[in-house]
């Protein structure tokens, strides 16, 4: 009976009872709420999966998961080497239809407006204490940009990425309930009803012509871009050339839908118990609002006084598309114009912003290297 006894407190200091501390129960429950806001609400199932999973692996004790040798550290190793961020870009270019932006290229203005929550949220973390370079990670989660985020955290501040991913993911998730109250707040019935103008026609050389062009500019301007913008318009290219559909459609989907599970495990493995429940993080999530909604309000801004100075042609709802949620934001501009006129329809008018918010955060995250690297 002893031996028993013996080999039953064995087995019980060698499994994760032993080793689960209060902090591993919260993680594992906020896990759940990830997983349930995914599944349950359709919260950005594709990264909210396998990160809210990633968080769940790493906080079962003793696994050794993502310990040296473990599963989830070889898998970290595409995102501490900033590898699977830049494959996404080149996904992300593959699906971006850059014609509503080079149809109407004024709105380019827009996705740069659109990047003062950003700027506003870098102050602020600073003042509440992180130093520069973990203030310029969390200040780009206005740009409401996942990949642009965790490459720049991972650039300047490894130590927080978890909590930056996470209020990256999940403002991206949350933006139909962020950005209508902002919009509301800073436009009139009359400003949300107005109806633009039909885009015109984009030729197929300006199609193949822009990645190049905006590859070349960026590379000669603004070098330490190159990785994020440069490989998002080849992704582009070989969407709009014509002669790589296979490799545009590999992009698209293989490629793109594995690297996300790749990323989005490897960023919930960094959401282990010990590092992510700290008062820094609170700090970071609470920025990311900050910032998002500053983000938000400064291309509704921007818009109105691009509505004056189109004579009231241009509706300025559409700067609020600036951010980088592509087309999440695009559509909450569609919806709200279409409750104060049924038949207005801004969703192409809003890719224009949107898409160049896209180009917009990987220029502030370039120059931010640029500048602290």
């Amino acid at each position: 009976m002893d031996i028993y006894l013996q080999s039953i407190g064995q087995i019980l200091e060698s499994s994760g009872f032993a080793g689960l501390t209060v902090g591993h129960a919260v993680m594992l429950l906020v896990s759940f709420i990830m997983l349930y806001l995914a599944i349950g609400k359709g919260f950005e199932p594709l990264l909210l999966v396998p990160i809210g999973f990633g968080c769940l692996l790493v906080n079962l004790p003793l696994s050794g998961i993502m310990d040296d040798g473990g599963f989830l550290r070889y898998i970290f190793y595409g995102t501490e080497h900033e590898i699977y961020p830049v494959i996404i870009f080149m996904g992300i270019g593959a699906l971006t239809d850059f014609a509503p932006l080079l149809a109407n290229p004024v709105t380019f203005l827009l996705g740069a407006a659109a990047q003062l929550g950003v700027f506003i949220a870098l102050f602020g973390a600073m003042i509440m204490g992180f130093s520069v370079k973990e203030a310029a990670s969390i200040a780009i989660i206005g740009g409401a940009d996942g990949p642009t985020s965790i490459y720049l955290t991972m650039k300047l501040a490894p130590q927080i990425l978890g909590a930056v991913a996470v209020a990256a993911y999940s403002y991206m998730s949350l933006v139909p309930l962020i950005q209508p109250p902002v919009i509301k707040m800073l436009t009139t019935k009359a400003d949300r009803a107005i109806r633009m103008d039909t885009l015109r026609p984009v030729s197929k050389l300006e199609r193949i012509l822009f990645p190049i062009v905006t590859t070349v500019a960026a590379g000669l301007i603004l070098p330490m871009s190159v990785p994020l913008i440069g490989i998002l318009m080849f992704g582009n290219l070989v969407r709009e050339c014509g002669v790589t559909d296979r490799l545009s459609l590999a992009a698209q989907n293989e490629i793109l839908n594995a690297t996300t599970i790749f990323l989005g495990l490897s960023v919930g493995a960094t959401m282990n118990a010990e590092h992510f429940l700290t008062a820094a993080t609170l700090k970071i999530i609470l920025l990311g609002l900050v910032a998002f909604i500053f983000s938000t309000a400064g291309g509704v801004l921007f818009g109105q006084l691009m509505k004056k100075w189109s004579g009231g042609k241009i509706n300025p709802m559409i700067g609020a598309a600036g951010v980088s949620a592509v087309p999440m934001a695009a559509r909450v501009v569609q919806r709200l114009c279409q409750q104060e006129n049924p038949g207005n329809f801004l969703l192409m008018h809003a890719m224009g912003p949107n898409v160049a918010g896209v180009i917009g955060t990987a220029v502030a995250a370039g120059v931010m290297l640029t500048l602290l690297r």
